[in-house]
């Protein structure tokens, strides 16, 4: 028997031919200048001695605690929204409502991300006072309201924040997602009167966005693998998992079609907290949580240690961490990285039912850093909010480790005349980068020998050759990039003017 094919070694002809062998049919990929991430192999022609990593974000700590009488332990469902100079923040309160009881959206705002004011907005009255930062009541709807910054071209001013919200279940069978609109993201007002997607399961948190790669409105919602979930019918069984239904006007949807998985789906996924990523809104991030029911993360002293709800705790049997689901449009969602994006980690209380569920939105704050948020300690009484953060485009990158490696891409195309990499190195690393030809062979004046080596840490850094100063005379052509690396990490490039 022939032995596997170890690509460590290769010389540069033994690598082309290889890639050659793997993708010559494909039609070059039309990158233009648009960003590109490692989250994905959508780039990768082959790899030899490098691998597409994922990276854990930082722990930043807890940055918002539920301890209004209307918010309480079961506080979920969070969106986060940079507007402008403006981080907006809406979740679900779980004490609240006109008898103290019910579901209620409440609100906090920002002005880095990182500190945050509950203001007392003056909308509803709880317990005989309006001092409350509650924005929503509506039985329902504020179950799993979601909102969104409507980046659709021409969006009237007062329908540039738009949201999803509602049930279908048992008890409520005619139910379904109602549309929301706002001008200032605080005053919401119901744009039909009746539910406009009520095909679908809808127990969690369904999340919408304008997509300007796919010209048309998104909507990724709850969907499980077998059984009815109908206006008429409603009955989960199989996998919980996602469907997605798109719309023109917000008003009217398709049919949802379930999302199909790469790999395929063999895991519960509770929410899936897919947008469009800030800095290439052509990839969707998906933020999702996987979710194993019938396992039990602390034991009953270590619950009444947390003091975790023991009606919540007699029959909550899981456990939960967020995972990474990646989508370039359509109805398929990419599984590179199968591992956990955040792991519980040491605090127990973490390890509690229903923890770990990331808020929607991966959002920039500060230089050359971006954030998500989870909420933890779920159905105990310091339930809270906690900041992670990367490196911009940070959250996957092509590793290398010290004994070298390379990469080598698909064949594409681009416009500009510069190669802009988000790259790091060790202080004995280094990346240098090939430009050949669609069937491999290096373009004169590109080839590795002419190549400039980068060494650093840098968000943003042009490749360079030695005798010729920029790309400009190969925009357009099909082209494969070759990156030779040692102790490195590229995250993203793009092409420049």
């Amino acid at each position: 028997m022939r032995p596997p094919l170890n690509f460590r070694g290769f010389s540069t002809l033994a690598l082309s031919l290889a890639a050659q062998a793997i993708g010559l049919a494909e039609a070059p990929l039309e990158l233009g200048s648009k960003r590109e991430l490692f989250v994905d192999r959508y780039l990768v022609g082959s790899l030899a001695g490098t691998s597409l990593q994922l990276h854990e974000p930082r722990d930043e700590g807890e940055v918002l605690h539920y301890d209004r009488p209307w918010e309480g332990a079961f506080c979920t469902y969070t969106t986060i929204i940079k507007d402008g100079d403006r981080y907006r923040l809406y979740y679900r309160g779980k004490d609240g409502g006109a008898d103290g009881k019910g579901e209620v959206t409440c609100y906090a705002e920002s002005s880095d991300g990182v500190h945050w004011t509950k203001p007392a907005l003056g909308l509803h009255e709880i317990a005989g006072s309006k001092e409350n930062n509650i924005l929503l009541i509506e039985p329902g709807v504020t179950h799993n309201f979601s909102p969104f910054l409507d980046t659709r071209p021409g969006v009237p001013a007062e329908e540039r924040f738009k949201a999803l919200g509602g049930l279908l279940d048992n008890k409520n069978p005619a139910g379904g997602l109602k549309a929301f609109a706002s001008g200032d993201g605080i005053h919401w007002r119901p744009l039909e009167s009746q539910p406009v997607i009520t095909k679908g399961a809808f127990d969690s948190q369904n999340v919408a966005f304008w997509s300007e790669a796919e010209q048309c409105y998104v909507c990724y919602l709850r969907h499980f693998t077998q059984g009815a979930t109908t206006s008429a019918q409603w009955k989960p069984a199989g996998l919980r998992s996602v469907s997605r239904t798109t719309s023109t006007d917000f008003r009217h949807w398709s049919d949802p079609l379930p999302m199909q998985f790469d790999p395929p789906q063999d895991e519960q996924i509770y929410i899936n907290q897919t947008h469009a990523y800030f800095r290439a809104p052509h990839i969707y991030l998906g933020l999702a949580v996987r979710f194993f029911p019938g396992r039990r993360g602390i034991t009953d002293e270590q619950a009444a240690e947390l003091k975790v709800t023991p009606a919540y705790y007699k029959n909550a049997h899981d456990v939960t961490e967020p995972v990474l689901l990646t989508s370039r449009g359509g109805e398929r969602y990419d599984r590179t990285f199968r591992q956990a994006l955040i792991r519980p980690g040491l605090r127990l209380q973490h390890w509690v039912s229903r923890s770990n569920y990331p808020a929607l939105n991966i959002v920039p704050t500060g230089p050359g850093e971006m954030s998500c948020y989870v909420n933890t300690d779920y159905a105990q009484p310091t339930a809270n909010l906690r900041r992670y953060s990367w490196r911009l485009d940070g959250i996957a990158s092509v590793n290398a480790p010290y004994e070298g490696g390379e990469m080598l891409t698909k064949p594409l195309k681009f416009t500009g005349s510069q190669l802009l990499l988000n790259f790091s190195t060790a202080a004995a690393g280094s990346i240098r980068v090939e430009v050949q030809d669609a069937e491999g062979q290096p373009i004169p004046g590109f080839a590795l020998k002419d190549s400039t080596e980068l060494l650093g840490d840098t968000l943003e850094r042009a490749a360079s050759w030695k005798s010729i100063p920029d790309l400009a005379r190969l925009a357009g052509q099909p082209v494969r990039l070759r990156f030779v690396m040692k102790e490195a990490d590229l995250y993203s490039l793009r092409f420049a003017p």
